[in-house]
């Protein structure tokens, strides 16, 4: 937990879940540096006495310091959602001081201060987008902002063909600001989200049936390399199995093993909203009949009971936004652990480098490679 100090006052912040040697913080420059315009006497400062939503809004660190002016926080994270929740409650604020909706849900009717922290995703900004922009109005403010590194033409290029006339700010601290002008003439064109696409006819069960992705899915337009080798080797229980598809994504891992036993009960995690909507749609539109399976969207297998699970699959995130981490990665080997029956087995993919294997070995006392090429490994775990 760190201390943010912006014109909206000093907040004690920090992501979720909370571990005392994260090196990482809740807030970067570009969220202090939107603190910063919004209060500036020389541009403004802001009216933020209307209607103010806050899309992308990574750990709570925007929503909780402009609690005051109770906005609407849209995002797609879950754990940015309990990360927001938990602000709050350490800094004293009423936790509904802060709306909060997911990317699915319906955006407010009228915005009159829009404020997006630019998501690592340009799908996702652009879904976004499509989904404010007919709340917003010509005397609405909005103003982005983002690392440089996340700031890139293409950015800009989608700001002004969805809300209309765009410029940005100096660099200050590595990150940068961005202005649009709203224009209501401009053209209401749907989102092209979501995005369909057939599988290949050589991954298994789920050879050529359709994948559905909503915007900020990984590798949304096609079929990742990684998941296309663990199609090619998972594993058949057979029987009425209870299987977990952690870190969903689009689902095919899920749909996959529902193709292949018909009798398991699939179930469908992802901290994603969009993922979990993706997975869903993908299982509703290619699973056998009959096929059960549930959905959720949360912190891995918090909300699984204990030792319920017959066999856990896992293709897990090594990037938490623009930072590399295996963080994410160990807690989900953790998880399935703790949710996985005595003889439950856990399969991982990922890339070699990442010796995943060492982390396996070390949580569940055993390891064993199931297939490998020069890239991508294949892991199993069992619980004894």
């Amino acid at each position: 937990m760190n201390r943010l100090t912006t014109p909206q006052g000093t907040f004690e912040l920090a992501r979720f879940p909370e571990h005392p040697r994260d090196p990482f913080q809740a807030w970067d420059a570009a969220d202090t540096y939107l603190l910063q315009e919004l209060a500036d006497p020389e541009t403004g400062p802001v009216d933020l006495s209307g209607t103010v939503a806050v899309v992308g809004d990574r750990w709570g660190a925007l929503a909780t310091a402009l609690a005051a002016h109770r906005p609407v926080q849209i995002g797609d994270s879950y754990l940015g959602r309990r990360a927001t929740l938990a602000n709050l409650a350490r800094n004293g604020l009423d936790r509904d001081a802060v709306g909060l909706l997911s990317s699915r849900d319906t955006p407010p009717d009228r915005i009159d201060v829009l404020l997006v922290r630019v998501p690592k995703s340009l799908a996702f900004l652009e879904d976004q987008l499509h989904r404010v922009a007919p709340a917003v109005h010509a005397d609405t403010v909005v103003i982005g902002t983002g690392m440089v590194k996340e700031v890139h033409t293409s950015t800009l290029k989608l700001f002004e063909r969805i809300i209309g006339p765009t410029r940005t700010s100096l660099a200050v601290r590595k990150a940068r600001l961005i202005f649009a002008t709203p224009d209501p003439a401009l053209p209401r064109t749907p989102s092209p989200w979501p995005y369909r696409y057939e599988l290949p006819a050589d991954v298994g069960p789920a050879s050529g049936r359709t994948v559905v992705n909503h915007a900020g899915i990984f590798c949304a337009d096609r079929l990742d390399i990684g998941t296309r080798f663990f199609l090619k080797h998972l594993p058949t229980r057979g029987g009425a199995a209870r299987i977990v598809d952690l870190g969903c994504g689009n689902g095919v891992l899920g749909l996959s093993a529902a193709l292949a036993d018909p009798d398991a009960h699939i179930t469908f995690v992802d901290e994603s909203y969009g993922a979990v909507a993706s997975a869903e749609e993908t299982f509703r539109a290619g699973a056998p009949d009959g096929a059960e399976a549930d959905f959720l969207v949360g912190d891995g297998l918090t909300d699984l009971a204990p030792g319920s699970v017959d066999l856990v699959l896992n293709n897990p995130p090594f990037h938490s936004h623009l930072a590399t981490t295996d963080a994410t990665a160990r807690a989900m080997f953790t998880g399935a652990r703790t949710a996985l029956r005595q003889g439950g087995e856990l399969w991982v993919v990922g890339n070699r480098h990442l010796s995943y294997h060492t982390h396996l070995r070390r949580i569940f006392g055993n390891c064993t490679t199931v297939a490998g090429d020069p890239k991508f490994v294949v892991l199993r775990a069992v619980k004894r």
